[in-house]
């Protein structure tokens, strides 16, 4: 082999000092042009950046044989070297030294792209459905040698970098290779593999400097208060679940009974010390007690990663990775599986809506507004002081869309409750006159948002049978649970916001004053069947000095709870899913707290230890009374014997399924009054019976139970039958026909 400095005068030499220049200050934008091994007349070329590197050799990784001295041409440790007479570069490594120290290293610009032309044709076009398996850091071997393949999204920036405890944050060390058509950015990167920490350092377009970013394709996150990136892979698991994914379609219909249980994974329970419960821990206690309540479906509070807990997890940095705050990857797929295996769905929030403007996350990413929009008016979110998402810009769209399909592909989850839509859905949500932007035909609809909700149901439905979808809407907007090709936005359900707030407030009146807001129960039944329904009572509503639910309960003691009793249970029998967050089935008494575990002590008391019988109890009456849940989405299914009864605060109505279900009668009483002789038109004379009332003694009630009762052929309240019952006090009862 032949010495540098035997060459001097020869034309392979790289003469431009400005580029030369560039690299070793970190500010070339296109490394692989001169670094790595490049073929020339003479031989191939092999170019090295090393800061603190004193010489440097290009040598055989079988024998150690050098290949090429490389002469230093920086102080900053820019080397070159020719290996004469050679049409192909011979496998190799670089060799180091400073002082008395050698070491070897990979180069890290000797290996080609990863990227397949599909992907690059996808991404372009921005329908690429599995992004998540082209951009991130993905663990892999090239030519025989393990490391880590790193891409990203920033067509803005003038140079990309990796950098991480394997270069020691230098941004000099790992420039990425631009990819033009699709702006992204990509780097194999040697002998890293799981477990590295790492963000990408950026110069906007400016040449500017930008906070270090944390990787948006992420698959972990280090643990907080740590924001960087952690090298993991895709996640993979051998699922055992398949009896569930293979039925779960029957589960999710609109036929089928849905209780949710929503929870907050970090404050449900914790351990002595305080900490939280590990994913695998959780499987072991909180699984076997939804179960053991009757709840189907667990829904979680956003698991994405986050680096502020008092967010709960709306303000996400991390959507691709399960929060490292209760364990790994691995960790969160086995606690999906685990309730699969006991017959439980999985729900989780997902948040498209809006993201938090911490410095190494997505805001201003390659230093213009990339993810979200220039003009505050559209990309600002006054009430959150958040940023939203450019819905209109094909890779933001394929971004989210990717993401949320992420979690049924590799996680099993059955289905996304998707946050804020409101705010999605309208250009003025929350905004004065003059502070919002009107669509292109001058109206308040945001049409981008529109086209991607519908764009996500669509792709979800489509590509995992049985999964569903749950938007959080609080406006009128029509359709929101109808087809996408009916015009409607997609969604298997939404929550009826309305139906809570009033039914709340209701609930809330001490008894005296319930006849003045009688229609607040009503008002519901009259639009209960414009959209596929879950009724929420939900984190939202336990927060923000807003109380308990048994907080929010008017009267002593005894009537707080028998309100509570008579609220769940008038839930539980009206139309729509149902959705009950921690704490409201042991009738928690302080208001939630995040940092804190439910008081679990409160179950030594049978008052609270009562309200815990009863959902039990109700989830076992809705999942086996097809009356209460296979037409819970259909008029056909309600039926008013009479909301009329103003002064007695009283509600009865019929609950009906399909052919072999038996009616449901329900008879609500709110107020503290025991209403003897109460006649009750009904559909069938004969016997009927009572099958739950929150009066009972072992809920905590005064034990005022109608028992059984004899329907006469004597009409009543436009029914053919009628029975004369005893109402309990603050109570909801249950009855049917024996036939």
């Amino acid at each position: 082999m032949t010495s540098p400095a035997d060459n001097d005068s020869e034309g392979w030499r790289l003469n431009d000092t400005a580029a030369i220049e560039a690299l070793a200050t970190g500010c070339h934008g296109d490394p692989f042009a001169i670094l790595g091994p490049h073929l020339r007349p003479e031989g191939v070329v092999v170019r090295t950046l090393r800061p603190g590197a004193e010489t440097a050799e290009a040598i055989s990784p079988d024998s150690s044989e050098v290949h090429a001295q490389l002469l230093r041409r920086h102080r900053d440790g820019f080397f070159e070297g020719l290996v004469p007479d050679v049409q192909e570069m011979p496998r190799y490594r670089l060799r180091f030294t400073r002082g008395g120290d050698s070491w070897e290293e990979e180069d890290t610009y000797r290996f080609p792209s990863t990227m397949a032309e599909l992907d690059i044709y996808l991404m372009a076009e921005g329908r690429h459905l599995r992004l998540y398996e082209v951009l991130g850091a993905h663990p892999l071997t090239l030519d025989g040698v393990s490391g880590t393949r790193f891409a990203v999204w920033a067509p803005n920036a003038r140079r990309v970098s990796v950098v991480g405890e394997f270069n020691d944050w230098d941004g000099r060390r790992h420039p990425m290779r631009r990819l033009v058509d699709v702006g992204a950015w990509e780097v194999f990167i040697p002998d890293v593999g799981p477990g590295e920490l790492y963000k990408f350092e950026l110069l906007g377009p400016l040449g500017e400097l930008l906070p270090l970013k944390a990787d948006p394709f992420a698959f972990l996150s280090q643990a907080a208060p740590g924001t960087a990136s952690v090298v993991h892979g895709l996640p993979e698991r051998q699922w055992d679940d398949e009896t569930w994914m293979t039925g779960r379609e029957a589960r999710q219909e609109r036929k089928a009974p849905i209780s949710i249980y929503e929870v907050h994974l970090g404050s449900w329970q914790q351990k002595e010390d305080g900490d939280y419960l590990s994913y695998e821990e959780l499987a072991e206690r909180l699984i076997p007690y939804v179960v053991d309540l009757g709840f189907t479906h667990i829904q979680c509070l956003p698991v994405s990663e986050h680096p502020f807990a008092g967010s709960w997890g709306y303000q996400p940095v991390g959507l691709f990775a399960p929060t490292s705050r209760f364990g790994r990857p691995e960790d969160f797929a086995y606690f999906v599986e685990r309730c699969h295996q006991a017959g439980l769905g999985v729900l989780i929030d997902w948040v498209p809506a809006h993201f938090p403007s911490d410095a190494h996350g997505l805001v201003r990413f390659d230093g213009t507004a990339l993810y979200e929009h220039e003009d505050p008016r559209l990309g600002f979110h006054q009430d959150w002081n958040t940023l939203i998402y450019n819905f209109g810009r094909s890779e933001v769209a394929n971004f989210l869309l990717a993401n949320a399909l992420w979690w049924l592909d590799r996680y099993h989850v059955d289905g996304l409750r998707v946050d804020a839509v409101a705010s999605m859905l309208y250009l003025n949500y929350s905004r004065r006159e003059g502070e919002w932007v009107p669509n292109i035909h001058g109206g308040n609809e945001n049409l981008e948002a529109v086209a991607f909700l519908r764009d996500v149901n669509t792709a979800l439905f489509g590509n995992y049978p049985g999964a569903t979808s749950i938007a959080e809407e609080s406006t009128a907007w029509p359709g929101v649970s109808r087809p996408v090709d009916s015009g409607g936005l997609g969604f298997g359900y939404k929550w009826n916001m309305g139906w809570m707030h009033d039914t709340l407030n209701y609930i809330g009146q001490h008894p005296v004053h319930r006849s003045h807001h009688h229609g607040e129960i009503s008002f519901g039944l009259e639009y209960a069947f414009s959209e596929n329904f879950v009724l929420p009572l939900s984190h939202d509503e336990v927060v923000h000095g807003k109380g308990s639910l048994i907080g929010r309960m008017p009267g002593d003691r005894w009537q707080k709870f028998a309100n509570l009793r008579a609220y769940l249970t008038f839930m539980w029998t009206h139309p729509g899913k149902k959705l009950l967050f921690m704490g409201g089935e042991i009738a928690q008494e302080r208001e939630w707290d995040h940092d804190r575990a439910l008081d679990w002590h409160h179950l030594d008391d049978p008052m609270h230890g009562g309200v815990r019988d009863l959902v039990r109890d109700l989830n076992a009456l809705y999942r086996d009374s097809g009356a209460l849940h296979e037409l819970d989405c259909e008029a056909e299914g309600f039926q008013w014997i009479d909301a009329s009864d103003t002064a007695a605060s009283v509600y009865l109505f019929l609950r009906k399924g399909l052919s072999d279900a038996r009616p449901m009668l329900i008879a609500c009483n709110f107020t503290p009054v025991v209403r003897e002789n109460y006649r009750i038109g009904v559909p069938r004379s004969g016997q009927w019976h009572e099958l739950l009332n929150s009066d009972n003694t072992r809920y905590g009630g005064s034990g005022v139970v109608i028992g059984q009762a004899e329907a006469a052929e004597e009409p009543w309240h436009g029914q053919p039958a009628s029975l004369s019952v005893t109402l309990p006090p603050l109570a909801v009862a249950v009855l049917t026909s024996a036939e």
